[in-house]
C-alpha cells in the first residue's frame, strides 16, 4: 500500500497534490471507500461527527467531499456478519480507503476482527489515507494519552509502519509540543509531530512530509 498519514485530513494544496501523485491518476477517476469505524470508539464523537465524517467538509479538510469518481461506504463492525465473499471484491476493486479518526485502538480492533487487517498486505495498488486515528492506527503505539476506548487492552495498534504519530499540535490545549515531548518520552521511538497542515507520505517503507505547516520529527 501507499499510505498518506494526515493529522486533519487534505486541508491544503500539498497535502492534495501528494494524494494525486499517490493515486498515479487525478482524484477524478479514481474510486474511494470511507471507513467512519474510528467515531464510535471516541466519546468525543457520535451520530453528528460519523454523518461528518461521511458527507464531507472541504472547508475542514474532509477526504469524502473530494470528486471521487465514485466513493462508498464500508462500515468494519458490519463485515463480519456478511462474509468475505461480498466486501473483499469491494475493498480490491477501490482506489483508495478514507479512513477518518476518533479512537485508534477501537479502529485497529475492527481493522483485526472484520479481516480487513489480514488484507491490507497484498493491497499493494492501493492508497491508504488516515485522518489522526486513521493514520495513528497505522503505527506501533500511539501512547496512553489518545486511548479513550475502554475496551482497549493498551495502545498497541497494527505497526504497519515503524513510527508514532503525535496529532494536531497546537489544534487543542493539551496538544502542545511540550505534551508531544511527554508522550515521546513514554512511548520511545522514533514519532513525528503534526499540526492538522501536514502529513507523512509512505511509499514503499520511505516516509516524507508533506507540510505548509508546523511539524518535528522526535527520535
Amino acid at each position: 500500500m501507499r499510505l498518506l498519514l494526515t493529522s486533519g485530513g487534505i486541508t491544503n494544496p500539498s497535502i492534495h497534490a501528494s494524494l494525486t501523485d499517490l493515486l498515479g491518476k487525478p482524484i477524478e477517476e479514481a474510486s474511494a471507500l470511507c471507513i467512519p469505524t474510528a467515531q464510535w470508539g471516541h466519546p468525543a464523537c457520535g451520530p453528528v461527527s460519523a454523518l461528518r465524517s461521511v458527507t464531507g467538509d472541504a472547508s475542514r479538510g474532509g477526504l469524502t467531499a473530494l470528486p471521487w469518481r465514485s466513493l462508498g461506504l464500508l462500515e468494519l463492525t458490519a463485515l463480519p456478519t456478511i462474509g468475505e465473499e461480498r466486501w473483499v471484491p469491494w475493498v480490491r476493486e477501490a482506489d483508495v480507503l478514507l479512513v477518518d479518526g476518533g479512537d485508534a485502538t477501537y479502529l485497529c480492533h475492527w481493522l483485526r476482527e472484520s479481516g480487513l487487517a489480514d488484507l491490507l498486505p497484498e493491497l499493494v495498488d492501493t492508497v491508504w489515507v488516515g485522518v489522526s486515528a486513521g493514520s495513528m492506527v497505522l503505527t506501533p503505539r500511539i501512547g496512553t494519552d489518545f486511548v479513550e476506548w475502554p475496551g482497549a487492552r493498551d495502545d498497541r495498534t497494527l505497526g504497519l509502519v515503524d513510527f508514532s504519530i503525535f496529532p494536531h499540535l497546537d489544534v487543542f490545549p493539551e496538544n502542545t509540543m511540550a505534551d508531544a515531548e511527554r508522550w515521546h518520552a513514554e512511548i520511545g521511538g522514533p514519532a513525528f509531530v503534526l499540526d492538522d497542515e501536514s502529513a507523512i507520505a509512505v511509499v514503499e517503507g520511505s516516509a516524507t512530509v508533506v507540510s505548509e505547516g508546523r511539524w518535528e520529527r522526535l527520535p
